[in-house]
């Protein structure tokens, strides 16, 4: 195995003791096989998914630079404070996508710190940054108290993600809706929608995979990967994601508009939530890389979202 470098599984034969050392040889090729792809993907998905706020970054700090030169016209204090704060956010922003990136291609979350996150505060935080980036549009934002139980960070950056998107599809002067409204005892339902061109029912499904664009998607910058990353996060704590039209039918300036509602639907409670016993693995069943749209217990789920 050393000198070809072939993790392909050996076949098993019988039922004696040979056979079962065979099985766990391959148990453990097969995590050696996962181990390499995953590194290997991480090198693919760190390439894409840091060039957009690296070259944000880097522009930001060029207007800085030419702000300062001498006899160069000296920028409004306002915006020379909002420059400097997109600096600082965008260099947060790098890190967590660094760890997040190691997460995707990693597959585990064994040493993510989890703890009782408010959604409310999760989603203000990400909607500051947001705002900067488009100040031409609305954010029409409703939100009742959730609280889950998982990785503050990780859910921070699947928010923003798909706040980002609806952002980035929303025609000037229109509004993005939020809404985070419990839907029974054990969950609430996470709503972002955007008025943008929509995505294509057979292509709905695809969406949440790496690298893929959908159709209107293939002309805009992108890196494809932000969704497979909120598919990941939401999976992890238990939660599931799905997409709808916004306004079916809609139009705007004369071109189809039915927009995009991304569903999450989350885990949690309205009050203090009390951490789980650590060896409680629920939150975990939905990690594996062929995670469907709904793996916990059906009957535990609103009605809406149990599948058909």
């Amino acid at each position: 195995m050393a000198r070809t470098d072939d993790l392909r599984p050996i076949a098993v034969t019988g039922s004696d003791e040979l056979a079962r050392l065979t099985i766990s040889f391959n148990t453990m090729l097969r995590a050696l096989a996962e181990s390499r792809d995953r590194q290997a993907r991480l090198v693919t998905d760190a390439g894409h998914e840091l060039r957009t706020p690296l070259t944000s970054l880097r522009t930001n700090t060029e207007l800085l630079m030419a702000a300062m030169q001498p006899g160069a016209p000296r920028l409004p204090d306002e915006e020379m404070q909002a420059l400097q704060q997109d600096v600082i956010a965008q260099i947060e922003e790098l890190s967590t996508l660094v760890g997040d990136l190691v997460d995707l291609a990693r597959g585990d979350g064994a040493d993510i710190v989890h703890e009782p996150v408010d959604m409310v505060e999760v989603v203000e935080g990400t909607l500051e940054r947001v705002r900067r980036r488009r100040n031409d549009i609305e954010f029409d934002v409703v939100m009742q108290p959730w609280q889950v139980y998982g990785d503050a960070a990780g859910l921070s950056r699947a928010v923003l993600n798909l706040l980002d998107n609806a952002a980035k599809w929303s025609p000037s002067g229109t509004a993005v809706s939020v809404r985070l409204a419990q839907v029974d005892a054990a969950h609430a339902e996470l709503v972002i929608s955007d008025r943008g061109p929509g995505i294509p029912p057979a292509e709905r499904d695809l969406v949440f995979e790496r690298f893929y664009r959908a159709t209107p998607a293939r002309g805009m910058p992108g890196s494809g990967l932000g969704l497979a990353i909120v598919k990941q996060v939401v999976l992890k704590h238990g939660g599931a994601i799905k997409v709808e039209e916004t306004d079916p039918g809609a139009v705007i300036d004369g071109e189809p508009a039915p927009g995009t509602s991304m569903h999450v639907l989350l885990p949690g409670r309205p009050g203090p939530i009390v951490p789980p016993n650590m060896g409680d693995t629920a939150g975990r069943r939905n990690s594996g890389p062929n995670a469907r749209e709904i793996s916990v217990d059906s009957q535990s789920v609103p009605a809406a979202w149990r599948p058909s």
